[in-house]
Order: structure tokens, then C-alpha cells, then sequence
């Protein structure tokens, strides 16, 4: 691929994923909604059918494989900001309520997945994949919810300082965390597939990752705190945090993991001074969300094929799909912090609130497709799920008067 053409392909994703980003934040919603429209919109579903000349000129075959390496770049930004954000401290001042909401919005919907994968297997899934990482991946793809994008949520309607905005983003920090450790074990099934010796060697080699992570790896992180208050954060203490990062990551890889899993701890370590998770963040997310995010959307959108989705049974999977989701989440979340204690409003605004899936689902879906656990059809169908959810989530607490939208934000 050559830098000119390079240059076109980046050129027109950015120039899609603003322009489609700014009409969505017209419309209420986060910015990132519309980028990942606009992923969609540039794949063979909408760009390659109606203008196969001009898609062909823009994304040549060759250049897949550039943009999956600066996506996958952005990717690992984009965990270890994840992570960065996760304050358990935080988590542990309404834990009761906080510990069983967000254990229920993960069991139900990991027990819903694993049931839909009874009936979508093997019609729809990967290749090789057996059933057992299939009903796990489904389950797991259920379960998520988007920490970044419901902070950013929150922050749009102002309840961020609120008892929902605190639960909320408590229980999505557990789901994720939760998340990104049956991915973990999903990705070590898969690699191990042929041999349950080597499947024990890899997950008790990530055992040993996170307990060397959390504790004395932590500790040693914990003196970066002193060097920023001591010298301020310039190009030499960001280089270190990144270090850290793709030494994580490089780590997770290894042991036939994920790096993303090692993107997210290292970010998850990290010392939990706000001024420095601030300053890390903007410096982090200026050239991520702008630049190598807008990537990994177009990528996910060159993979998804709505032309794959023909006939009414298609269609109906993909209703049972997002039903399934939904109901999962809203349910499991809802129920639970009405049986605790919360309104029966706040308990329904949380079930929606836990329904934002987002970027994160996307990040799951393209690992599941990669690992050949998902079918191009059924990556498709997950793909239109997460849009739904995402996209549902600000109307549905408009009409339930939960917070005032703001226009300001960013994201």
C-alpha cells in the first residue's frame, strides 16, 4: 500500500466519522455512535454496494492490513485508558448495592448467551470453534457493558455526581473488568483447543500475570504517583507508563492471551491520582479517539456484511439477538437495585444505562471474529445488536427525564 493511497483511506474514514459524529451529537447522542455509523457506512454494506468503483479505489485490498495495525495500536490505547479509569475505591462506597447489581447484569445475560448459542450453533458459528468457546463468547458478548462511553453518558446528562451516575459507572467497571477476564479465558481456549494441558499452562501463566500485576507490580507503579507530583508528567514519565503498557501487553500475547487483557491491567495498576488520570487521559485519548479509533471502526465496518443477512430467518436471529441483549441487561440490573433499596425509576434508568455496549462490544466482536469463533454473519448480527443498545440509551432516559443533555461535551 502505498503512502498515497494511505493517506485517501485514513483521509476519508476521519472525514466519515466527523461528519457522521457530529449529526448523531445533534441528535443526543455520544459522538461515538455516529463513528461507528460511519465504520458501517464505508464497508461493502452501504459504500461497496451502491459505489463498488469508488470503494474499491478508497480501501484497495492492501489496505486491511495497515489499518489493522494502527487500529490495533489505538486499541491498546484505548484499554489501558480503560483501565486507567477503573477506581475501585470508588466501587467500595456503596459495594452492597454495587457487588450484586452488577453480578446480576453479568450472570443473566452470560446465562441468556449461553442459551441463544444452543440454537445459533453451528448454523452460525467460526469454522473451527467448539461449542464450549462459543457459548462462553456469547455469553460474554451479552454481558458487556462500555465503561468509557456510559462515563461519557453520564457526563453529557450531568449524573456523574449522582447515586445512579455512581452505581452506574461502578457496576460497568466490574462488568468490564469481568469481561476482559472471560475474553482472556475465551482467547487461551481457543489457542488451546487441541490440548486441555496447554490450556492449563496458559491460564495458570495469566493467573500468575494478574496476581504479579496486582501486587508487587503495582506497588513498584504506585512510586510514579511521587514522580508526577515531584516533576510534573512530561515526554519521559508517559513514556514509562506506556513501557509499562506494552510490556503488559506483549506479556498477554505471549502466554496466548490477548494484549488488550494486558492493556487493560497495566491501565487498571496505574495509581488512581485524578490530576494524573486526567492529564494521562487527555494526552492519550487527543490522538486515539481522533485519530487511530476512527481506524478500528472503519475496519469493523469493511467486516460487516448486511448483504449476508438475507430472508426473514436472518432477520429473526438478529431480533432474538438484540432482545436477548436488552432484556439481559435490563433485567439483571434493574431487578437487582429494586430488590436493594433504589426507586423503581432510577432501577429502570440503570437497566437501560447498563445496556450501553459500545466501543467495547465492537473491541470483543472483531477479537471473536478474528479468533474464528464468530461466522462474518453472525459478527454482522452482533455488530447491528451493539449499535441498537447503544444508540437506545439516551432517548429511553430522555423519555424517562433522567438527567439534562448537554451539547458540550466532547464524546
Amino acid at each position: 500500500m502505498s503512502t498515497e493511497q494511505l493517506i485517501l483511506s485514513v483521509g476519508a474514514i476521519l472525514l466519515a466519522a466527523r461528519l457522521l459524529g457530529w449529526i448523531f451529537q445533534r441528535l443526543g447522542q455520544p459522538r461515538v455512535v455516529g463513528e461507528m455509523a460511519a465504520g458501517i457506512a464505508l464497508g461493502p454494506s452501504l459504500l461497496g454496494r451502491f459505489f463498488p468503483g469508488a470503494f474499491a479505489y478508497v480501501f484497495p485490498s492492501g489496505s486491511v492490513p495497515v489499518l489493522t495495525a494502527l487500529s490495533q495500536v489505538g486499541l491498546l490505547l484505548f484499554m489501558f485508558v480503560v483501565g486507567l479509569e477503573v477506581d475501585f475505591k470508588r466501587i467500595l462506597q456503596r459495594r452492597r448495592l454495587v457487588v450484586l447489581t452488577s453480578n446480576a447484569s453479568i450472570l443473566l445475560p452470560l446465562i441468556l448467551g449461553i442459551g441463544l448459542a444452543t440454537a445459533l450453533y453451528p448454523e452460525l458459528t467460526g469454522e473451527h470453534a467448539s461449542f464450549s468457546s462459543f457459548a462462553l463468547f456469547m455469553g460474554t458478548a451479552m454481558s458487556i457493558t462500555a465503561f468509557p462511553v456510559l462515563a461519557r453518558i453520564l457526563q453529557e446528562r450531568n449524573l456523574l455526581g449522582t447515586d445512579l451516575g455512581t452505581v452506574a459507572i461502578s457496576c460497568a467497571a466490574i462488568d468490564d473488568v469481568s469481561a476482559w477476564l472471560l475474553l482472556a479465558i475465551l482467547t487461551a481456549m481457543v489457542h488451546s483447543a487441541q490440548s486441555w494441558h496447554h490450556l492449563a499452562l496458559t491460564l495458570l501463566g495469566l493467573l500468575g500475570f494478574v496476581t504479579m500485576m496486582l501486587l508487587p507490580i503495582r506497588r513498584a507503579a504506585a512510586r510514579l504517583e511521587t514522580i508526577y507530583e515531584r516533576r510534573g508528567a512530561g515526554v519521559g514519565f508517559f513514556s514509562i507508563l506506556l513501557l509499562i503498557m506494552l510490556v503488559s501487553s506483549w506479556t498477554t500475547e505471549r502466554l496466548g492471551v490477548h494484549a488488550l487483557f494486558g492493556a487493560f491491567v497495566a491501565g487498571l495498576i496505574m495509581p488512581k491520582n485524578e490530576r494524573l488520570i486526567a492529564e494521562t487521559t487527555e494526552r492519550i485519548e487527543f490522538l486515539t479517539l481522533s485519530l487511530l479509533l476512527p481506524l478500528f471502526f472503519a475496519l469493523t465496518g469493511l467486516r460487516t456484511r448486511l448483504d449476508l443477512l438475507a430472508g426473514g430467518r436472518m432477520w429473526g436471529y438478529v431480533l432474538a439477538i438484540i432482545a436477548i441483549a436488552i432484556l439481559g441487561k435490563l433485567a439483571g440490573a434493574a431487578l437487582t437495585a429494586r430488590a436493594s433499596g433504589m426507586a423503581w425509576k432510577d432501577s429502570a434508568a440503570l437497566g437501560v444505562l447498563m445496556n450501553t455496549r459500545g466501543l467495547v462490544e465492537l473491541v470483543v466482536l472483531n477479537a471473536g471474529l478474528e479468533l474464528g469463533v464468530l461466522s462474518p454473519t453472525l459478527f454482522t448480527m452482533m455488530v447491528m445488536m451493539a449499535l441498537v443498545t447503544t444508540f437506545m440509551t439516551t432517548p429511553i432516559l430522555a423519555v424517562l427525564k433522567i438527567g439534562q443533555f448537554s451539547r458540550e461535551s466532547n464524546q
